[in-house]
């Protein structure tokens, strides 16, 4: 994840100076999904790209906004766009971070409200490509599914991320770390 996000800002940077020096540049998308189990740093690594991104001049804002499911779906016809597009709109400038993306979209039912969210948030990562960036986050298989279940979310997403579990020696040096932090 380290070698990626790196790789992520340096193509940034090389687009930033290109622009700077008004040569062209090729769209590259600022939304992303991190797939893996719990625990294993998805949402601390949304938080320093959010900080990197508005460091480097990319967002507005430094700001993440944390949702799931239940802060973008509604229970009636019509709402859920309203909804969304109000956390779309407080993230504006910074990143939305959609924690389970996976449970938007269900394949049991077509009735399913979820997926007048994922259509909203397709609709604004596209009209505000530049405004704003979208990390979706969820375990690898759902994650999988998720972006089979629409194409139009796929053609959006610029970088996706696989977050291992950490091996046995990660996490003594992690617990090591915490016990000495902690006296």
């Amino acid at each position: 994840v380290k070698q990626e996000v790196g790789e992520m800002i340096q193509l940034m940077k090389y687009q930033q100076m290109r622009k700077e020096q008004n040569k062209k540049t090729s769209p590259v998308s600022m939304h992303m999904v991190f797939s893996g189990n719990p625990g294993t740093g998805k949402t601390t690594v949304a938080r320093i790209i959010a900080k990197m991104y508005y460091e480097m001049g990319i967002l507005e804002k430094p700001d993440i906004v944390e949702v799931d499911r239940a802060d973008l779906v509604a229970n009636y016809i019509g709402q859920t766009a309203t909804k969304t597009k109000a956390k779309i709109n407080q993230a504006m400038g910074g990143v939305l971070f959609i924690d389970e993306a996976y449970s938007l979209y269900t394949k049991e039912t077509e009735r399913d409200f979820g997926r007048e969210a994922i259509h909203t948030l397709i609709a604004e990562m596209e009209n505000h490509r530049d405004d704003f960036c979208v990390i979706l986050a969820g375990y690898k298989k759902e994650m999988q599914d998720f972006l089979d279940s629409n194409s139009g979310i796929v053609s959006r997403i610029g970088y996706t991320m696989e977050f291992d579990d950490y091996t046995n020696e990660e996490l003594k040096q992690i617990f090591t770390g915490m016990v000495k932090k902690a006296g």
